[in-house]
């Protein structure tokens, strides 16, 4: 596959921009302002008692910079070649469902804005609009699908193929889904998400196993990601069904309770990484660990709420300009030259907390 280039952006020359969003604490507040208290706890809340998501942060917050000096970084890049191109940061927009809860046009604003500023998009196949109109939308993006399974091997099949058929460049299986999770914060409140009242077929994703991996890495070349595994045994089984892409998730807390963060979990099972990841140091760390890239879940759906397309292209800005900074700081001009030695095991400074990487906002006014 040939390289697609992106153009660069001026390294910090994000004051151009045609936003009054100056950081992305500001992201954050506008999307508070923007939505009901029901799609906001959609965003925040995690599982029962919200452990996994608390540990998410906490992962992140416990490791600390070891940076060098006296080192030329007057040249800091920030881009990474995957999935044959070259992406402006090593950031996948991470598979949410019902993004259209956020913003009228849903999934279609955050393709478009990945495409523009050149990073990549995971479509969760319980959003809207589907993945004919996403490709419609952003032919040129870097685009993923993501399936949960709610039908027999044919429907599987029809999915992988019309994926394909309409270039996206890797199939995801989720598979940490095989029971839904109880989010107290909707229970409580007696609401029921969108993509919770329209799924059918559940019983199919409690049944998935290792055959359904095996058929289609039999039956079609293109790549394919497996979303949720959180060990090196899974990792290693994976592996074996020459499965292309892990990717570390414990679907932002939202899933198993007292789970691990994922970035303790990164170590031990290295691809790709989400969970809790706010910052652009949040990035940094990820690829230090040996991540490849990095998916964006809750930030997505922040900027989406505050701005739509635009709000989303600005988070892409914001965090680029983070990180090259970050990595400037480090004393290292690109991510390859990033390894293990620049981390360091730390005690967190904060308590964990879904915004908690944001000390400007007032944690309690975004709590509930």
């Amino acid at each position: 596959m040939q390289e697609r280039s992106t153009p660069q952006a001026s390294v910090h020359d994000i004051t151009t921009a045609p936003s009054d969003l100056l950081n992305l604490h500001e992201i954050i507040a506008k999307a508070r302002q923007n939505l009901n208290q029901n799609d906001w706890d959609y965003i925040v809340g995690g599982v029962e008692s919200e452990t996994t998501l608390r540990r998410n942060r906490m992962a992140l917050d416990a490791i600390a910079f070891r940076p060098r000096v006296l080192r030329d970084v007057s040249k800091v890049d920030a881009s990474v070649s995957q999935f044959g191109r070259r992406l402006r940061l090593p950031v996948v927009l991470a598979p949410v469902g019902s993004l259209e809860s956020f913003h009228p046009a849903g999934a279609e604003s955050v393709v478009r804005a990945v495409d523009k500023f050149g990073a990549g998009h995971m479509l969760s196949s319980v959003c809207d609009p589907g993945l004919e109109q996403l490709a419609a939308a952003a032919p040129d993006a870097l685009r993923l699908y993501q399936l949960y399974v709610r039908g027999n091997e044919a429907w599987v099949d029809d999915h992988v193929e019309r994926a394909i058929a309409h270039g996206y460049a890797g199939f995801c299986l989720t598979v940490d889904t095989a029971h839904y999770s109880r989010r107290e914060r909707d229970i409580a409140k007696r609401f029921v998400t969108a993509g919770r009242r329209r799924v059918q077929g559940r019983a199919f994703q409690s049944a998935l196993d290792w055959r359904t991996v095996k058929r289609i890495k039999s039956r079609f070349k293109i790549p394919l990601i497996i979303k949720g595994i959180a060990t090196a045994e899974d990792a290693a089984i994976a592996v074996d069904h020459g499965v292309e892409w892990i990717y570390v998730s414990n679907h932002g807390g939202r899933q198993l309770d007292h789970g691990r963060g994922s970035m303790d979990v990164l170590p031990e099972v290295v691809a790709a990484v989400d969970g809790s990841i706010c910052r652009g140091t949040d990035i940094v760390k990820a690829i230090a660990s040996g991540a490849d890239l990095v998916g964006m879940g809750r930030m997505q759906c922040f900027a989406l709420a505050a701005g739509g397309e635009a709000g989303v292209v600005r988070l892409l800005e914001l965090l680029e300009d983070e990180v090259e900074r970050c990595l400037g700081l480090l004393g290292v001009n690109t991510f390859a030259e990033l390894d293990r030695s620049y981390l360091y095991a730390a005690a967190p400074a904060n308590v964990p907390h879904v915004v908690s990487a944001f000390p400007l906002l007032k944690i309690e006014d975004y709590r509930y």
